[in-house]
């Protein structure tokens, strides 16, 4: 089972989250509602896996992925976008997203993704 940092700004989506992650046996270890949160929390926790949202306040997700990956080359990022986005996709991949997945999403994809990080 792994380690889990949601970081999003919506308190439903984290919410959500939250609740099908521990639901298959995972922990939540942090939340975060901004980038600048996000990479605080994970230099912090150092979880096994992190879910971002791309439009965020403060901090965007995929300036959040950028520092997370300086600090931790190795770290397994999800990123969790809503439809519309692909040059955002190509942006989080050259990035080093784990895994890019478009909202809204299924239950299934999220936890086969989770599972493959």
């Amino acid at each position: 089972m792994k380690n889990i940092l949601i970081v999003d700004d919506s308190t439903v989506s984290r919410r959500i989250l939250k609740n099908m992650f521990e639901a298959v046996g995972h922990t939540v270890v942090g939340e975060a509602l901004n980038g600048k949160e996000g990479y605080d929390l994970y230099v912090k926790l150092s979880p096994d896996v992190v879910t971002m949202d791309i439009t965020m306040p403060e901090m965007n997700g995929l300036d959040a992925l950028k520092h997370i990956k300086e600090h931790d080359p190795d770290a397994k990022v999800i990123i969790l976008s809503a439809a519309g986005q692909q040059e955002k996709k190509e942006e989080a991949q050259k990035l080093g997203a784990t895994e890019f997945i478009t909202k809204p999403y299924e239950k299934r994809t999220i936890l086969e993704a989770v599972e493959r990080c």
